[in-house]
């Protein structure tokens, strides 16, 4: 098994490796412009439940049944995943198949940048997968609905990572909610705040990751949960922190849709 996050150089020397997935999640346009070899497109937005009054919820078991059947993932798959935003979406996969125990994930460090960055060749043929009769079952709590958080911080159990902007996290920004703000004694650290200066997205170091989380109150040591406005730049922030060593890191897939629509719950504004 792979680590969870490899190189280009590391992905490279697997390209010819059997049982091996690559996923392409940048838009059907970046897709079409080049690849990594191999890689099968994938909508980024199937991620998403798609349905009912948070559709940015993790998808029906059902629903991953058939996405993942489709991509053909078996039990033996080794997947590895990448987009042209800077690592939300391929986070977000990632957090997805350990949601039903499929452990077998890789997430291409500094995305497609990073590989064309490194000079490797890039394929413009769009594959497909063969289709598999995968089952999706929800196995490891990864995942926080909001009465779950709402109790973790009410019994001060539960530290709340918050990786939207400043301007969310403050309340002067406020995004399809009725509230603006941040769950009560959340800490924000912006998901960008992760990644390395320059035009290619890679992830700082599992020690300096670390470093920016004690240095906003967060204990990598105890449960903790983040978020943003639907799930998506905390697909990174999970990833990343997931990866530097954080040791009960769960997710709230509602995010502050959900949170910011909801008068039953507390929100605070600076």
């Amino acid at each position: 098994m792979l680590p969870l996050v490899i190189s280009a150089a590391e992905l490279q020397s697997h390209l010819n490796a059997d049982n091996l997935l690559i996923l392409d999640l940048s838009s059907a346009d970046t897709f079409a412009a080049g690849h990594v070899p191999g890689a099968v497109h994938m909508d980024a937005k199937r991620l998403l439940r798609g349905e009912g009054p948070v559709p940015n919820l993790i998808p029906t078991p059902e629903q991953l049944s058939q996405l993942f059947s489709e991509l053909g993932l078996t039990a033996d798959t080794q997947v590895v995943a990448y987009d042209d935003q800077k690592g939300p979406w391929a986070g977000r996969l990632a957090w997805t198949l350990h949601c039903i125990g499929h452990r077998s994930v890789s997430v291409l460090d500094g995305q497609l940048a990073a590989w064309q960055a490194a000079g490797l060749p890039l394929e413009q043929q769009a594959r497909q997968a063969t289709p598999s009769n995968f089952t999706a079952r929800m196995q490891i709590p990864l995942r926080l609905d909001a009465q779950k958080v709402l109790a973790g911080i009410n019994e001060g159990k539960l530290q709340v990572w918050d990786a939207r902007t400043a301007a969310e996290y403050s309340g002067e920004k406020v995004v399809n909610a009725q509230h603006g703000g941040h769950i009560p004694g959340a800490r924000h650290l912006e998901w960008t705040d992760l990644l390395q200066d320059g035009d290619i997205p890679l992830l700082k170091s599992q020690d300096e990751i670390l470093q920016l989380l004690n240095a906003r109150g967060l204990n990598p040591d105890q449960a903790m949960v983040t978020h943003c406005q639907t799930h998506r730049r905390s697909g990174l922030t999970w990833l990343a922190g997931t990866w530097a060593g954080c040791k009960n890191l769960t997710c709230y897939d509602g995010s502050w849709f959900e949170w910011g629509n909801r008068p039953d719950l507390p929100v605070e504004a600076d």
